[in-house]
């Protein structure tokens, strides 16, 4: 069965900010795919986009656009159907902090406002976070797998100094209030740790690797899969609410060894004993949703991947 599609009102839809390494990726994705595409970006670089065929940059149109410039925001998103929102942190403040933390809450109220103000758009996916979920104090007591009903505890995070958890949360529901309060159409993928070449120890997201590992919930995405995963709760009409997003779970020690080899290539390798080897941690959290929408999507993508017999 093919996934229902969404008729949406436009072909074009809106990626901001489409500068990362998220947000670059799922504007050719699109293209692919035959959206026409408005790349909002805060830093311009003329050579990203550069090397697209004539058709695709045809359909591509290129925005600056600041989410503390309203305006920009607006001008970006006109015409368009659909919205995949993710947020880059400003090059001039790379580390997450409490400063960090109102930048991302206000970049996310001024992105949802415009998109109740434009009135084209007919959906929005916003890429939130794992680290929304995970961080709570009853966390190693809750019974059930953590899922997309869960939240990440607001004083926990502020407590701990989990500034990146904690700005992810907060963003996250302040879209949400604003999305409910101006019935805006929105969905969340809830994204794990996106791996990666340039994945490195400096990664905010790995604030409590550690403890997220111990308690079963320490989850890898891969770039293509999350790409993918936005692309299908923005084209499934039956998509709603939140979406945990990882293709890998890191819960053997080997794996653990593996990603700290590729963090820190420089550090020693620690001689480990063989019980801890082997121990494997239960799995806490669950993608279940999210993969049952994903089905048709990749059997329907691998179809539109193959080479003509």
């Amino acid at each position: 069965m093919a996934p229902a599609s969404f008729h949406h009102t436009s072909n074009a839809v809106c990626v901001m900010d489409a500068s990362g390494r998220l947000g670059s990726t799922m504007v050719l994705r699109l293209l692919q795919r035959g959206y026409t595409v408005h790349a909002a970006v805060q830093h311009h670089d003329e050579l990203q986009f550069s090397g697209l065929s004539c058709d695709h940059s045809k359909k591509l149109k290129i925005f600056r656009s600041d989410p503390f410039d309203y305006q920009s925001i607006i001008h970006a998103l006109k015409g368009c159907s659909g919205l995949f929102y993710t947020f880059e942190p400003p090059q001039d403040q790379p580390t997450y902090d409490e400063f960090m933390l109102e930048v991302e809450v206000r970049a996310a109220h001024n992105v949802l406002e415009a998109c109740a103000q434009t009135e084209t758009i007919d959906k929005v996916v916003f890429t939130s976070s794992v680290t929304a979920v995970v961080w709570r104090d009853d966390r190693k007591s809750i019974e059930s797998d953590l899922d997309e009903r869960h939240w990440s505890d607001v004083n926990f995070c502020r407590k701990f100094k989990l500034w990146y958890a904690l700005s992810k949360t907060l963003a996250e529901k302040t879209a949400w209030a604003l999305t409910m309060d101006r019935e805006v159409n929105m969905v969340s993928i809830n994204a794990g740790l996106l791996m990666g070449p340039d994945v490195s120890i400096s990664n905010p997201y790995l604030k409590g690797a550690a403890e997220m590992y111990e308690d079963g919930v320490f989850v890898t995405v891969d770039l293509k899969f999350l790409v993918d995963a936005h692309i299908c709760v923005f084209e499934d009409v039956s998509s709603y609410g939140r979406y945990l997003c990882f293709n890998h779970v890191v819960n053997r020690h080997e794996d653990a060894l593996m990603l700290a080899q590729m963090l820190t290539p420089s550090a020693p390798i620690s001689p480990q004993s063989f019980e801890q080897d082997m121990r494997i941690i239960q799995q806490r959290i669950s993608n279940k949703k999210l993969n049952q929408l994903m089905v048709d999507f990749e059997c329907e993508s691998q179809v539109a991947d193959a080479p003509p017999a």
